[in-house]
């Protein structure tokens, strides 16, 4: 009777504490929230110039709203940037799409790279490795396809950008759409993900994504530029941790990254978040241990034996950061 008490107990700690901590994460992702997000930044020194930003746009394929995406880096309040968009297969039907836009905003300073250039195994890098040889500013903006921008918004992450700053991201979120599925979406990247990922910022954890990101491009050509880490598929959480480690900060713009995708649906948005999670938690856990290629593979193996018979995609369970030997 004394050993199920104690068993009932410890469980009762258990759940009592795992409560406890959600709740402490949520109290601080809320203070977060209410410290950085949605403040309206001035540029308080209009004497000094605001830097130039060259904006890579990674882009593959279309999709209903890609036009009215693209379209907002178009029209930014911003003194001074370059749109560079990157087109991996010379037949993608975005070409045509972006050539609309080039037309109808003659005045903005852009330009097309088709083809890639092939340095290593993650394919957005090797997209976006023309347009970043080709960027003329020291500060850089990644930004996928599916992101939307307000008029202001490169603004406030260049005046987020302090000079002990590396990296400016921001954290998901999803612009208004109709159905179900985009309000779960919704949902989840406004409740759940963003609990995590503001109290990961609070307490300095490398949280950032790739989907909207500016950096300083002076200090990422010191360890060989973006082609450096080709090797990774995790190239966001690789460059966050470039920046820190070497005693740059990383800073969370006060406005959201607006998801827009034109295609929504619960399997896609299912497999996306599965795919995402299990990358990021192998590179985290082995990016500390720094084990052996060799350790890596054996792992991921191990975790595709564990889990085909799920239904999983035996490809999201493999660990993404290759190393050639």
């Amino acid at each position: 009777m004394a050993f199920l008490f104690y068993t009932l107990f410890g469980f009762a700690i258990f759940f009592f504490g795992g409560w406890c901590f959600v709740w402490l994460m949520h109290l601080m992702a809320i203070f977060n929230a209410k410290l950085k997000l949605h403040k309206k930044r001035q540029h308080t020194q209009p004497e000094e110039p605001l830097p130039g930003v060259s904006i890579i746009k990674p882009l593959v394929g279309v999709d209903p709203n890609l036009f009215s995406n693209l379209e907002t880096f178009f029209t930014q309040s911003y003194p001074q940037y370059e749109l560079l968009l990157c087109i991996n297969d010379e037949n993608d039907p975005c070409i045509m799409l972006v050539n609309r836009l080039l037309e109808k905003y003659p005045n903005v300073d852009a330009k097309i790279f088709i083809g890639g250039m092939k340095v290593g195994v993650n394919p957005k890098i090797n997209n976006m490795q023309p347009g970043y040889e080709a960027a003329k500013y020291d500060l850089f903006l990644v930004s996928d396809s599916g992101i939307r921008m307000k008029e202001d918004t490169l603004l406030d992450m260049v005046l987020c950008m302090k000079d002990d700053t590396g990296l400016v991201h921001q954290m998901p979120f999803t612009c208004d759409r109709k159905g179900f599925p985009a309000i779960v979406e919704k949902v989840f990247f406004g409740t759940s993900h963003a609990r995590i990922y503001l109290s990961a910022d609070l307490c300095r954890i490398n949280c950032p994504t790739g989907m909207s990101a500016l950096m300083r491009k002076n200090v990422l050509d010191e360890v060989g530029g973006i082609k450096a880490f080709a090797e990774y598929l995790a190239e966001d959480f690789f460059f966050a941790k470039s920046f820190t480690d070497r005693g740059w900060k990383l800073r969370i713009s006060s406005q959201p990254a607006w998801q827009n995708s034109g295609h929504c649906d619960i399997t896609s948005f299912r497999n996306r978040i599965t795919r995402r999670q299990a990358v990021k938690s192998y590179v985290e856990i082995l990016a500390k241990e720094k084990k052996t290629l060799t350790s890596y593979l054996c792992a991921s193996f191990k975790q595709v034996q564990t889990t085909g018979s799920s239904g999983k995609n035996p490809q999201t369970c493999f660990l993404p950061v290759c190393r050639s030997i």
